[in-house]
Protein backbone atom coordinates (compact mmCIF):
# COMPACT_ATOMS: atom_id res chain seq x y z
CA UNK A 1 0.00 0.00 0.00
CA UNK A 2 1.06 3.37 -0.49
CA UNK A 3 -0.61 6.80 -0.46
CA UNK A 4 -1.26 9.32 -3.55
CA UNK A 5 -2.47 12.91 -3.31
CA UNK A 6 -4.15 12.09 -0.29
CA UNK A 7 -5.47 8.84 -0.64
CA UNK A 8 -4.55 5.10 0.50
CA UNK A 9 -3.74 3.15 -2.76
CA UNK A 10 -3.96 -0.88 -2.39
CA UNK A 11 -1.86 -2.82 -4.83
CA UNK A 12 -3.45 -6.21 -4.72
CA UNK A 13 -0.96 -9.65 -6.04
CA UNK A 14 -3.53 -10.10 -8.65
CA UNK A 15 -2.89 -6.72 -10.24
CA UNK A 16 0.36 -7.15 -10.65
CA UNK A 17 -0.07 -10.70 -11.96
CA UNK A 18 -2.55 -9.54 -14.62
CA UNK A 19 0.16 -6.80 -15.94
CA UNK A 20 2.65 -9.78 -15.77
CA UNK A 21 0.32 -12.07 -17.95
CA UNK A 22 -0.07 -8.79 -20.58
CA UNK A 23 3.56 -8.76 -21.06
CA UNK A 24 4.35 -12.73 -21.39
CA UNK A 25 0.98 -12.91 -23.73
CA UNK A 26 1.41 -9.77 -25.70
CA UNK A 27 5.25 -9.85 -26.06
CA UNK A 28 7.77 -7.58 -27.03
CA UNK A 29 8.00 -3.42 -27.00
CA UNK A 30 4.32 -3.40 -27.49
CA UNK A 31 3.71 -5.89 -24.41
CA UNK A 32 5.37 -3.55 -22.07
CA UNK A 33 4.12 -0.18 -23.15
CA UNK A 34 0.78 -2.39 -22.79
CA UNK A 35 1.02 -3.15 -19.32
CA UNK A 36 2.57 -0.32 -18.11
CA UNK A 37 0.10 2.38 -19.56
CA UNK A 38 -2.91 0.28 -18.26
CA UNK A 39 -1.32 0.19 -14.73
CA UNK A 40 -0.97 3.93 -14.83
CA UNK A 41 -4.16 4.54 -16.16
CA UNK A 42 -6.22 2.10 -14.30
CA UNK A 43 -4.50 4.47 -11.31
CA UNK A 44 -5.93 7.72 -13.06
CA UNK A 45 -9.24 6.56 -13.87
CA UNK A 46 -9.45 5.25 -9.82
CA UNK A 47 -8.20 8.45 -8.45
CA UNK A 48 -10.58 11.02 -10.58
CA UNK A 49 -12.91 9.23 -8.80
CA UNK A 50 -11.34 9.09 -5.24
CA UNK A 51 -10.94 13.01 -6.00
CA UNK A 52 -14.19 13.23 -7.18
CA UNK A 53 -15.81 11.68 -4.22
CA UNK A 54 -13.69 13.81 -1.89
CA UNK A 55 -15.09 16.97 -3.28
CA UNK A 56 -18.35 15.65 -2.71
CA UNK A 57 -17.43 15.01 1.16
CA UNK A 58 -16.41 11.62 0.91
CA UNK A 59 -13.42 9.60 2.27
CA UNK A 60 -12.10 7.57 -0.24
CA UNK A 61 -9.19 4.88 -0.96
CA UNK A 62 -8.10 3.32 -4.26
CA UNK A 63 -7.66 -0.53 -4.58
CA UNK A 64 -5.85 -2.45 -7.60
CA UNK A 65 -6.43 -5.72 -8.23
CA UNK A 66 -6.66 -8.49 -11.07
CA UNK A 67 -8.02 -7.06 -14.25
CA UNK A 68 -9.54 -4.13 -12.01
CA UNK A 69 -9.27 -1.28 -10.09
CA UNK A 70 -12.13 0.53 -7.83
CA UNK A 71 -12.40 3.48 -6.06
CA UNK A 72 -14.43 2.87 -2.52
CA UNK A 73 -15.84 5.91 -0.80
CA UNK A 74 -17.36 6.94 2.81
CA UNK A 75 -19.51 9.77 2.56
CA UNK A 76 -19.55 12.36 5.59
CA UNK A 77 -22.51 14.02 4.73
CA UNK A 78 -24.95 13.44 2.48
CA UNK A 79 -24.30 13.39 -1.78
CA UNK A 80 -27.28 13.67 -4.25
CA UNK A 81 -27.44 11.09 -6.38
CA UNK A 82 -26.25 14.39 -9.47
CA UNK A 83 -22.81 13.61 -7.41
CA UNK A 84 -22.86 10.22 -7.23
CA UNK A 85 -23.26 10.17 -10.98
CA UNK A 86 -20.45 12.59 -11.31
CA UNK A 87 -18.54 10.68 -8.91
CA UNK A 88 -19.18 7.44 -11.82
CA UNK A 89 -18.19 10.08 -14.57
CA UNK A 90 -15.00 11.56 -12.95
CA UNK A 91 -12.55 8.29 -12.98
CA UNK A 92 -13.01 7.51 -17.08
CA UNK A 93 -13.27 11.74 -17.56
CA UNK A 94 -9.74 12.51 -16.67
CA UNK A 95 -8.69 8.80 -18.20
CA UNK A 96 -9.82 9.67 -21.40
CA UNK A 97 -8.27 13.95 -21.40
CA UNK A 98 -5.09 12.36 -19.61
CA UNK A 99 -4.28 10.25 -22.27
CA UNK A 100 -5.33 11.87 -24.91
CA UNK A 101 -2.99 14.74 -23.93
CA UNK A 102 0.06 12.38 -23.76
CA UNK A 103 -0.42 11.36 -27.49
CA UNK A 104 -1.41 14.66 -28.60
CA UNK A 105 2.25 15.42 -26.73
CA UNK A 106 3.82 12.88 -28.78
CA UNK A 107 2.29 13.67 -32.06
CA UNK A 108 -0.13 11.27 -32.45
CA UNK A 109 -3.25 12.20 -33.67
CA UNK A 110 -5.93 10.19 -31.44
CA UNK A 111 -8.79 9.63 -34.30
CA UNK A 112 -6.23 8.82 -37.07
CA UNK A 113 -4.98 4.87 -36.86
CA UNK A 114 -1.98 5.91 -39.28
CA UNK A 115 -0.80 8.58 -37.02
CA UNK A 116 -1.05 6.55 -33.46
CA UNK A 117 -0.32 3.21 -34.92
CA UNK A 118 2.93 4.53 -35.80
CA UNK A 119 4.55 3.18 -32.69
CA UNK A 120 4.40 0.58 -29.60
CA UNK A 121 4.00 3.36 -27.43
CA UNK A 122 1.26 5.67 -28.44
CA UNK A 123 -0.69 2.38 -29.89
CA UNK A 124 -0.39 0.55 -26.24
CA UNK A 125 -1.45 4.25 -24.52
CA UNK A 126 -4.51 4.73 -27.22
CA UNK A 127 -5.74 1.52 -26.25
CA UNK A 128 -4.94 1.77 -21.94
CA UNK A 129 -6.33 5.77 -22.49
CA UNK A 130 -9.41 6.67 -24.84
CA UNK A 131 -10.35 2.83 -26.08
CA UNK A 132 -10.97 1.74 -22.30
CA UNK A 133 -12.29 5.28 -20.81
CA UNK A 134 -14.83 5.65 -23.27
CA UNK A 135 -15.83 1.19 -22.90
CA UNK A 136 -16.34 2.22 -19.49
CA UNK A 137 -18.66 5.42 -20.38
CA UNK A 138 -21.30 2.56 -22.06
CA UNK A 139 -24.72 2.38 -20.22
CA UNK A 140 -24.07 -1.11 -19.07
CA UNK A 141 -23.32 -2.60 -15.27
CA UNK A 142 -21.13 -2.48 -14.25
CA UNK A 143 -19.52 0.01 -16.04
CA UNK A 144 -19.33 3.23 -14.80
CA UNK A 145 -21.58 4.51 -17.50
CA UNK A 146 -24.40 1.66 -15.96
CA UNK A 147 -24.15 3.67 -12.33
CA UNK A 148 -24.65 6.96 -13.91
CA UNK A 149 -27.82 5.50 -15.52
CA UNK A 150 -28.82 3.83 -12.38
CA UNK A 151 -28.84 6.73 -10.38
CA UNK A 152 -30.57 8.55 -12.88
CA UNK A 153 -33.25 5.90 -13.14
CA UNK A 154 -33.46 5.70 -9.53
CA UNK A 155 -34.58 8.65 -9.30
CA UNK A 156 -37.79 7.72 -11.17
CA UNK A 157 -38.02 4.33 -10.17
CA UNK A 158 -36.24 4.17 -6.42
CA UNK A 159 -35.37 0.60 -5.37
CA UNK A 160 -35.88 -0.72 -8.63
CA UNK A 161 -33.41 0.84 -10.64
CA UNK A 162 -30.29 -1.45 -10.28
CA UNK A 163 -32.27 -4.71 -11.22
CA UNK A 164 -33.57 -2.78 -14.23
CA UNK A 165 -30.31 -1.97 -15.29
CA UNK A 166 -28.97 -4.91 -14.60
CA UNK A 167 -31.51 -7.15 -16.64
CA UNK A 168 -30.93 -4.30 -19.96
CA UNK A 169 -27.02 -4.77 -19.01
CA UNK A 170 -27.35 -8.43 -19.85
CA UNK A 171 -29.65 -8.59 -22.90
CA UNK A 172 -26.88 -6.00 -24.37
CA UNK A 173 -23.67 -8.05 -23.32
CA UNK A 174 -25.68 -11.32 -24.07
CA UNK A 175 -26.36 -9.57 -27.93
CA UNK A 176 -22.83 -8.28 -28.54
CA UNK A 177 -20.85 -12.01 -26.97
CA UNK A 178 -23.14 -13.61 -29.93
CA UNK A 179 -21.63 -10.44 -32.29
CA UNK A 180 -18.21 -10.86 -31.55
CA UNK A 181 -18.48 -15.00 -31.80
CA UNK A 182 -19.65 -14.98 -34.84
CA UNK A 183 -17.27 -12.03 -36.42
CA UNK A 184 -13.79 -12.65 -37.38
CA UNK A 185 -13.13 -8.97 -37.32
CA UNK A 186 -14.05 -8.94 -33.62
CA UNK A 187 -13.70 -12.24 -32.07
CA UNK A 188 -11.11 -11.10 -30.20
CA UNK A 189 -12.87 -9.27 -28.07
CA UNK A 190 -14.98 -12.17 -27.21
CA UNK A 191 -13.32 -12.48 -23.99
CA UNK A 192 -13.46 -8.87 -22.34
CA UNK A 193 -17.27 -9.27 -23.32
CA UNK A 194 -17.60 -12.75 -21.91
CA UNK A 195 -15.67 -11.33 -18.81
CA UNK A 196 -18.13 -8.36 -18.47
CA UNK A 197 -21.14 -10.75 -18.73
CA UNK A 198 -19.97 -13.17 -15.93
CA UNK A 199 -20.07 -9.74 -13.45
CA UNK A 200 -23.21 -9.46 -14.43
CA UNK A 201 -24.34 -12.74 -13.68
CA UNK A 202 -22.55 -12.72 -10.47
CA UNK A 203 -24.63 -9.49 -9.63
CA UNK A 204 -27.73 -10.79 -10.29
CA UNK A 205 -27.17 -13.95 -8.50
CA UNK A 206 -26.20 -11.48 -5.61
CA UNK A 207 -29.32 -8.96 -6.58
CA UNK A 208 -32.02 -10.20 -3.92
CA UNK A 209 -35.19 -8.85 -2.29
CA UNK A 210 -34.83 -5.72 0.08
CA UNK A 211 -32.48 -6.47 3.46
CA UNK A 212 -32.34 -4.44 6.04
CA UNK A 213 -29.30 -2.47 5.64
CA UNK A 214 -28.87 -3.02 9.55
CA UNK A 215 -28.80 -6.85 9.22
CA UNK A 216 -26.16 -6.98 6.33
CA UNK A 217 -24.58 -4.47 8.18
CA UNK A 218 -24.64 -6.94 11.66
CA UNK A 219 -23.23 -9.71 9.71
CA UNK A 220 -20.42 -8.14 8.13
CA UNK A 221 -19.64 -6.62 11.04
CA UNK A 222 -19.81 -10.27 12.62
CA UNK A 223 -17.86 -11.74 10.06
CA UNK A 224 -14.97 -8.92 10.66
CA UNK A 225 -15.66 -7.01 7.85
CA UNK A 226 -16.15 -3.72 9.75
CA UNK A 227 -15.54 -1.69 6.46
CA UNK A 228 -18.06 -3.75 4.78
CA UNK A 229 -20.50 -2.51 7.71
CA UNK A 230 -20.02 1.13 7.17
CA UNK A 231 -20.11 1.42 3.84
CA UNK A 232 -23.66 0.39 3.59
CA UNK A 233 -24.78 1.90 6.74
CA UNK A 234 -23.59 5.50 5.55
CA UNK A 235 -25.01 4.45 2.01
CA UNK A 236 -28.30 3.39 3.47
CA UNK A 237 -28.52 6.56 5.97
CA UNK A 238 -27.05 9.76 3.70
CA UNK A 239 -29.72 8.35 0.62
CA UNK A 240 -33.12 8.66 0.24
CA UNK A 241 -34.54 4.86 -0.06
CA UNK A 242 -37.90 5.17 -1.13
CA UNK A 243 -40.25 3.57 0.92
CA UNK A 244 -39.69 0.41 -1.22
CA UNK A 245 -36.55 0.32 1.13
CA UNK A 246 -38.24 0.37 4.41
CA UNK A 247 -37.41 -3.23 5.54
CA UNK A 248 -37.51 -4.12 9.29
CA UNK A 249 -34.49 -4.02 11.43
CA UNK A 250 -34.24 -7.13 13.76
CA UNK A 251 -31.12 -6.54 15.94
CA UNK A 252 -30.01 -7.95 19.44
CA UNK A 253 -28.12 -5.55 21.86
CA UNK A 254 -25.38 -6.53 21.42
CA UNK A 255 -25.33 -6.34 17.83
CA UNK A 256 -26.71 -2.56 17.63
CA UNK A 257 -23.77 -2.00 19.96
CA UNK A 258 -21.39 -3.52 17.46
CA UNK A 259 -22.58 -1.89 14.78
CA UNK A 260 -22.94 1.61 16.10
CA UNK A 261 -19.71 1.72 16.57
CA UNK A 262 -18.70 1.33 13.07
CA UNK A 263 -21.16 4.19 12.15
CA UNK A 264 -18.70 7.69 11.78
CA UNK A 265 -19.11 10.74 13.17
CA UNK A 266 -20.85 12.75 12.57
CA UNK A 267 -23.71 10.50 12.64
CA UNK A 268 -25.07 10.43 8.66
CA UNK A 269 -28.10 11.50 7.51
CA UNK A 270 -30.06 11.82 4.91
CA UNK A 271 -33.09 9.04 4.54
CA UNK A 272 -35.97 9.29 7.33
CA UNK A 273 -36.36 5.94 7.65
CA UNK A 274 -32.98 4.89 8.58
CA UNK A 275 -32.85 8.03 10.85
CA UNK A 276 -35.68 6.63 12.75
CA UNK A 277 -33.78 3.40 12.81
CA UNK A 278 -30.89 4.70 13.92
CA UNK A 279 -32.59 6.46 16.90
CA UNK A 280 -34.15 3.02 17.59
CA UNK A 281 -30.65 1.76 17.96
CA UNK A 282 -29.26 4.75 20.18
CA UNK A 283 -31.99 4.54 22.58
CA UNK A 284 -31.31 0.57 22.53
CA UNK A 285 -27.53 0.41 23.77
CA UNK A 286 -28.63 3.58 26.49
CA UNK A 287 -27.10 6.65 24.18
CA UNK A 288 -29.76 8.77 24.74
CA UNK A 289 -28.51 11.78 24.79
CA UNK A 290 -26.94 11.22 21.27
CA UNK A 291 -30.44 9.56 20.50
CA UNK A 292 -31.97 12.79 21.69
CA UNK A 293 -30.03 15.55 19.52
CA UNK A 294 -30.15 13.14 16.47
CA UNK A 295 -33.39 12.21 16.49
CA UNK A 296 -34.33 16.04 17.11
CA UNK A 297 -32.17 16.99 13.61
CA UNK A 298 -33.93 14.03 12.03
CA UNK A 299 -37.60 15.56 13.24
CA UNK A 300 -36.14 18.99 11.57
CA UNK A 301 -35.24 17.64 8.47
CA UNK A 302 -38.52 15.12 7.97
CA UNK A 303 -41.71 15.96 10.31
CA UNK A 304 -42.56 12.95 11.30
CA UNK A 305 -44.45 11.93 14.58
CA UNK A 306 -42.85 8.77 14.85
CA UNK A 307 -39.36 10.12 15.16
CA UNK A 308 -40.84 13.51 17.69
CA UNK A 309 -42.28 10.55 19.40
CA UNK A 310 -38.50 9.05 19.42
CA UNK A 311 -37.55 12.26 20.82
CA UNK A 312 -40.06 12.45 23.98
CA UNK A 313 -38.24 8.59 24.86
CA UNK A 314 -34.82 9.87 24.46
CA UNK A 315 -35.96 13.17 26.70
CA UNK A 316 -37.88 10.84 28.78
CA UNK A 317 -34.96 8.26 29.74
CA UNK A 318 -32.84 11.15 30.59
CA UNK A 319 -35.50 12.49 33.04
CA UNK A 320 -35.97 15.62 31.17
CA UNK A 321 -40.19 15.31 32.11
CA UNK A 322 -40.56 18.71 29.90
CA UNK A 323 -38.83 18.39 26.74
CA UNK A 324 -40.77 14.66 27.02
CA UNK A 325 -44.04 15.61 27.32
CA UNK A 326 -43.72 18.76 24.52
CA UNK A 327 -42.23 16.22 21.85
CA UNK A 328 -44.78 13.89 22.69
CA UNK A 329 -47.56 16.63 22.41
CA UNK A 330 -46.03 17.78 18.82
CA UNK A 331 -45.92 13.63 18.12
CA UNK A 332 -49.68 13.83 18.98
CA UNK A 333 -50.41 16.55 16.95
CA UNK A 334 -48.89 14.89 13.56
CA UNK A 335 -51.35 12.27 14.46
CA UNK A 336 -49.65 10.18 11.29
CA UNK A 337 -49.43 7.35 12.06
CA UNK A 338 -51.85 7.91 15.16
CA UNK A 339 -51.44 3.80 15.73
CA UNK A 340 -47.74 3.85 15.59
CA UNK A 341 -47.33 6.93 18.34
CA UNK A 342 -50.42 5.50 20.38
CA UNK A 343 -47.77 2.06 20.30
CA UNK A 344 -44.81 3.78 21.41
CA UNK A 345 -46.86 5.58 24.70
CA UNK A 346 -48.26 2.09 25.31
CA UNK A 347 -44.93 0.09 25.60
CA UNK A 348 -41.57 2.24 25.39
CA UNK A 349 -39.84 1.03 28.03
CA UNK A 350 -38.18 5.03 28.33
CA UNK A 351 -41.82 6.18 28.95
CA UNK A 352 -42.83 3.87 31.92
CA UNK A 353 -42.65 6.93 34.44
CA UNK A 354 -44.61 8.93 32.64
CA UNK A 355 -47.41 6.81 31.10
CA UNK A 356 -49.46 7.44 34.22
CA UNK A 357 -49.02 10.89 34.26
CA UNK A 358 -52.01 12.66 34.20
CA UNK A 359 -50.79 15.13 30.57
CA UNK A 360 -49.60 11.62 29.21
CA UNK A 361 -52.60 9.78 29.53
CA UNK A 362 -54.91 12.52 28.18
CA UNK A 363 -52.69 12.55 25.05
CA UNK A 364 -52.91 8.72 24.41
CA UNK A 365 -56.57 9.38 25.20
CA UNK A 366 -56.52 12.10 22.31
CA UNK A 367 -55.25 9.39 19.89
CA UNK A 368 -58.59 7.07 20.61
CA UNK A 369 -60.54 10.01 19.41
CA UNK A 370 -61.44 10.61 15.28
CA UNK A 371 -59.33 13.65 14.28
CA UNK A 372 -57.53 14.73 10.80
CA UNK A 373 -54.96 12.97 9.64
CA UNK A 374 -51.93 15.37 8.74
CA UNK A 375 -49.94 15.02 6.14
Amino acid sequence: MFRLLGFDVHVRPGFIMFMLLIVVLVGGDYGLWLAGSLAVFTLIHELGHAVAARRAGAKAEISLNFLAGYASYVPTRPISRAQQAWISFAGPAIQIVVSVAILVAMGANPIDPDSFDSSAASLAIWWAGPVIGLFNLLPILPLDGGHIVQNGLDRILPGRAERIVLWMSIAVTGAAAVAVIVSDRYRGFALVVGFVLVMQLQMLGSSKPPVSPWRQAADAVAAGRTGKARRILVSALSQPQGRGHQARFDLTADEAAAVLDVIPEPLPSGDSWNEYILTNLLLVVGRYEDAAHYAADSYHRHPHALIAAAVARAAAALGDRATALGWLRTAVERRSPASGVASVIDSSPELARLRHDPEVVALRRSLDDPAPVEG
